[in-house]
């Protein structure tokens, strides 16, 4: 048993590949607007983009993967991963290169994101993993992209900091990522077993009817684009907004607001999951209340245009992430049927990365006014959603 109780980390593993090639481009914002001379709302456009590539990636791929198997969206996006980062070492001074890049980069995570959460889960129960608890796969999946979001932006902001021809050497840490874990994908067994075309065609499996399941509705799609939406305004946002403050290690510091976000979200995990509960959306509440308080914090934080805020205002958004990511995921492990699985997964993520559009909203609309009155304004958005998630928190939740 000892052979096939693992086989998850190699899929875990890629995921947390992909996640480093899809975030590393995060902290180095700072240097293509201090290198190349792009404009924050071309920065963040580039930031955004790649939720047009992995929205459609999400919609087909998990669908897809629950209909011919995993290893066939997997494996393909994985090293889509590959030349995405290529495609951006290349267009170092192309800002069209430089959209390509993101493009394929947000396509790649799509593609990996709910198949590979659901492939992680699928592996992590008998006759896989015995030792497996109910919560192991979700648990496993979150971790994995998370760490692979934090830690790429980290290293590649530390390198454009400080390193050489750093538009280029920054990505090359995540082609040697890349190169320790691919191999691995090839020797894991596929979990669908039906991949011959057998069963629901793709255009029935992309209806995914357990998206309108009532708790789905109620409690995954109010929390979802908060996963992504915290993490994204924590790390996209806030260093651009010191800048004038981090002169000297801006590139750095916006590599160090990364993984402080996402690292808190990896602590928090564990206390997320003792919080979730069946007949309570407690998780989420919980989740959102710190995502609302975050963005207070922020607001504060580009009040006082104080770097040390940010920092607080960071590790509180991270551990709205983490709450947030748990929350939702379980939801979809408890919720989903065996065989549209992926299909939900798929639903979640592509609701979660609405919130990689934040971004974008606040430096167009910073035309208009202040970025502490929009994050104040977001900090309400946030409470009405909590709101909404809430009031299903007093009534039965029973699972269908």
């Amino acid at each position: 048993m000892k052979d096939t109780r693992r086989r998850w980390l190699a899929i875990a593993a890629v995921m947390f590949g992909v996640g480093w090639g899809a975030n590393q481009f995060a902290s180095l914002l700072i240097a293509y607007h201090q290198k190349r001379g792009l404009t924050i709302s071309v920065n963040e456009a580039l930031f955004g983009i790649y939720a047009l590539g992995l929205v459609p990636a999400l919609i087909l791929g998990g669908p897809a993967s629950d209909r011919w198997g995993r290893r066939r969206v997997v494996r393909p996006a994985a090293v889509m991963s590959v030349v995405a980062t290529l495609v951006l070492m290349v267009g170092a001074h192309s800002t069209p290169l430089l959209f390509l890049g993101r493009f394929l980069a947000g396509t790649a995570s799509g593609g990996v994101m709910a198949a590979g959460t659901a492939w992680v889960k699928e592996l992590s129960v008998p006759p896989y993993d015995l030792t497996a608890g109910e919560q192991s796969g979700a648990r496993r999946a979150a971790i994995a992209l998370s760490a692979g979001f934090g830690l790429g932006p980290l290293v590649a902001g530390l390198i454009a900091e400080w390193g050489p021809l750093p538009l280029v050497v920054s990505y090359v840490p995540h082609l040697a990522v890349m190169a320790l874990v691919l191999p691995g994908l090839w020797r894991v067994p596929e979990t669908v077993h039906h991949a011959a075309g057998l069963g629901p065609s793709l255009a029935a499996r992309m209806r995914v009817p357990a998206a309108g399941h009532p708790r789905f509705l109620s409690i995954v799609t109010p929390l979802a684009p908060w996963v992504f939406g915290s993490a994204s305004v924590s790390f996209a946002v806030l260093p651009s907004i010191v800048s004038d403050r981090t002169r000297g290690f801006g590139i750095a510091f916006a590599g160090l607001i990364a993984v402080l976000t996402l690292g808190v979200g990896i602590l928090v995990q564990p206390v997320a999951r003792r919080l979730d509960r069946l007949d309570s959306s407690r998780g989420a509440v919980a989740g959102l209340t710190l995502v609302a308080v975050g963005m207070l914090i922020a607001a504060w934080a580009a009040g006082l245009d104080s770097p040390l805020v940010v920092v607080a205002a960071g590790a509180v958004l991270g551990a709205g992430y983490g709450f947030c990511l748990v929350a939702g995921l379980l939801e979809v492990q408890r919720i989903a049927n065996p065989d549209e699985l992926a299909g939900l997964d798929a639903v979640f993520y592509g609701l979660a990365y609405v919130g990689f559009a934040f971004p974008i909203a606040l430096a167009e609309l910073s035309r208009f006014t202040s970025f502490t009155v929009l994050l104040l304004c977001l900090a309400g958005v946030v409470a009405v959603c909590l709101t909404v998630v809430a009031s299903y928190s007093r009534k039965p939740l029973r699972h269908e």
